[in-house]
């Protein structure tokens, strides 16, 4: 028991969950815009997530010598160190433009971790950003870059997708954000932070809405694609609404990062 409570522990510590939903969500815009050679872009996705977030979650501690190098710790030092070779392998498997666009994205995460400015703090700790960044991070690696590489054109559905899933990973990121109230720094000014968590909850049921309402404004609107983004949509909205400060970190990192996993799942299956 306790060996597979240490394995979990790890698998979350280590970004790999994140980026198996990272990894899931390219594979759902290969799926909407029948790209069948995305391999490289979902992997691309899959290991600089792993870069990304373990730079974000152990970069700033370990420059203050708040982290001993536990056992873990030195693992998923390791892990980013391959993933950081596999991801400078699939990069060069891209596309030029989808390259440049990695790299604004690289940048991005950049200043959401290191404080480019002198007496400025990084953008991870500016007052309400931290969420609109991570929800365009997510938007702009799981479907332009995939959209770029492929060379299929910016269109209209393209574009009601890219909105589509900036308010899922939106309020995905509300939950979070619901969940950390109790431990977040009262100056980063986070939605619950702002509106309380009542208001939060209802900011975020309200998107959900939107995000279903926008399903009839494709112009190859069926019925199937409607039935599964509103399951996934409820799906989201009980995190949401059951979710509060004491709630376990495998609630919102495990269970509920595993959304795009499922959406994945049953795409998968209903072919």
């Amino acid at each position: 028991m306790k060996t597979g409570k240490r394995l979990l522990d790890f698998y979350l510590s280590s970004s790999i969950h994140v980026a198996l939903s990272v990894y899931a969500m390219v594979k759902i815009t290969g799926f909407l815009f029948q790209i069948s050679a995305i391999e490289n872009t979902a992997l691309f996705a899959f290991f600089g997530t792993i870069i990304g977030y373990n730079f974000v979650k152990y970069d700033a501690l370990a420059r203050a010598q708040k982290l001993q190098m536990r056992k873990q710790l030195k693992t998923i030092v390791v892990l980013s160190f391959l993933s950081l070779m596999a991801c400078g392998f699939y990069f060069f498997q891209l596309a030029f433009q989808t390259k440049a666009i990695a790299v604004v994205f690289l940048l991005l995460t950049l200043l959401y971790t290191l404080p480019f400015f002198p007496n400025r703090k990084n953008a991870r700790n500016w007052a309400g950003v931290k969420i609109y960044i991570v929800a365009l991070c997510w938007v702009g690696v799981t479907l332009f870059l995939p959209i770029l590489d492929s060379g299929h054109p910016l269109t209209a559905a393209v574009f009601l997708v890219a909105v589509q899933r900036y308010i899922l990973i939106f309020v995905l990121v509300l939950i979070f954000e619901i969940i950390d109230l109790q431990y977040d720094d009262p100056h980063l000014k986070t939605v619950p932070q702002q509106i309380g968590v009542g208001r939060t909850k209802t900011l975020g049921a309200l998107l959900l809405v939107g995000f279903i309402l926008l399903e009839f404004l494709y112009a190859d609107f069926n019925w199937q694609a409607l039935i599964l983004k509103s399951g996934i949509a409820l799906s989201v909205l009980f995190f949401l609404i059951f979710a509060h400060e004491n709630r376990s970190k495998y609630y919102s990192a495990f269970w509920a990062e595993s959304i795009p996993i499922l959406w994945w799942v049953l795409l998968v299956l209903c072919q």
